[in-house]
Formats: structure tokens, sequence, C-alpha cells
């Protein structure tokens, strides 16, 4: 049986790695592709774990050699799907999750419009510059130039939100999880007749809960807080003081 491609985007500090990790801990069958980069690694990351490190110019080879499912370049980064994920993914029948940004998402989109697009949101943004400092001092520095970048980031990667077909608020993180798991065990149910063994009423609840369509109520604090709702139609930058802005 086919497998089903997920693909899982967020701002950076989302917690979205961490959810993807939980998932594959509770739920089987789920393949996860590992993405190109030719950004270092960071604190204790591996080759082949987090992510597979290359050059520009072997990212780039591999470019022009077709190998990518999608690519983009973030942060003067590049960082790409290999297509030799989704095959290997397929002949085992199993799903395939891709983390990827907006635009590998909408690249992926275009190919594959019958994949489940899933976007995963900081509940405002003060928790996410919190995090973004919790990380980068994990990592041995903090850079508050770098943070309010990608603070800035996260607003413009929100506004795609209506591209995905579910939405996640990570502010509760077992929720968060239980929600995702939700949202694979649904769709493996409707669209290949998989049976959902515990409590199969409720996980289909959950799920419904986190479609787009039936989360315009619990996300419009969300979007408010990070400027992407508003009556001016004009983007505004809620994150307080920021030293480097002018």
């Amino acid at each position: 049986m086919a497998g089903i491609l997920f693909i899982i985007s967020a701002p950076s500090g989302s917690g979205k790695s961490t959810l993807v990790n939980e998932l594959r801990k509770q739920v089987s069958g789920v393949d996860f592709a590992i993405s190109w980069t030719t950004r270092a690694p960071r604190g204790s990351e591996e080759h082949g774990r987090e992510y597979c490190f290359t050059t520009r110019e072997e990212f780039e080879r591999m470019l022009a050699a077709g190998l990518f499912l999608e690519h983009a370049e973030v942060f003067g980064n590049l960082y790409g799907t290999a297509r030799q994920s989704l095959d290997e993914a397929r002949a085992a029948g199993h799903d395939l999750l891709l983390d990827i940004d907006v635009q590998g998402a909408a690249q992926v989109r275009a190919k594959m419009p019958e994949a489940v697009g899933i976007f995963v949101m900081p509940p405002n943004p003060r928790v996410l510059r919190t995090r973004l400092r919790n990380r980068s001092r994990a990592e041995g520095v903090v850079n508050e130039e770098e943070v309010y970048r990608r603070l800035r980031e996260a607003t413009k990667e929100i506004e795609n939100y209506r591209e995905y077909g579910y939405i996640l608020v990570n502010d509760i993180l077992d929720r968060a999880v239980a929600q995702l798991e939700a949202i694979v065990l649904a769709e493996r149910f409707y669209r290949n007749g998989e049976p959902i063994a515990y409590r199969s009423r409720r996980v289909l609840e959950v799920a419904a809960a986190c479609l787009h369509s039936n989360s315009q109520e619990r996300l419009k604090p969300v979007l408010e807080a990070f400027g992407v709702l508003g009556t001016s139609g004009q983007q505004q930058l809620p994150f307080g003081d920021d030293p480097h802005d002018d």
C-alpha cells in the first residue's frame, strides 16, 4: 500500500523537530526524510542524523543532477530533500514526513498536490523569542541580531499558513504531539482505510479540530500577536524593543 506524504513546516524555533521526534517514537511506519544542507552542524548535530551536511559546491552538483525533490535557500544556506527518500519510503509502503520550510513545501505541493500539509505555529512572538534565545545559549552563543532576524522571518512564514490543510499551535508540547499523531492516524484511516485501534472517534475529532477550516477562532489570537491579522492590512512586527531596528 502506498504511503502518505506529510509536509510539516514551521518558523525556526517553533519546536517542530521535537514534535517530529515524538511522533516517530509513538507511530510506526513513518519514515523521515533527512534534509541536505550547506550550513555547519550546530551543537551535537551529526551527519546523517539531523541533516546530511555538505558543501555548497556538492549541493549545487546534486541539484544540477536532479537529485532533489525540493530545495530552498534559507538565511544564506541551501537545504534540499533527496528524491531517494521518497522512493525508499514508497518501496517500503511507509509514510514519509518532510520537515521543510514554506519555499520547499510550495515546490512539493506543485509536484504532489495529494501531500498532507501541516503548519506548526508558536503561540506568540515572546515565546518564540525565548525559544530562539534558549537554543542559541545551548549552542554556546546568543546573537540578538540573529534572534530578531528569525523573528521577522517567522512573521513572513506564518503568512503562508493558509496553504496548509492542518494547523498546530505548539503551546503545550504533549497536546501538540497528540494532535500531530491524530492527524497521521486520521489520514491513514481516510485514505487507506487503516483502522484506528484505540479511541478511534476521539482521534478523528482531534484531527478534525486541527483542520485549517476549523481553526480560525483558535488561530486568531496567534495571528494577531504576530501582526498577520489586522484591519489596516499592514503587517506589524510585535517583538518589543529591537535594538537593531532603526
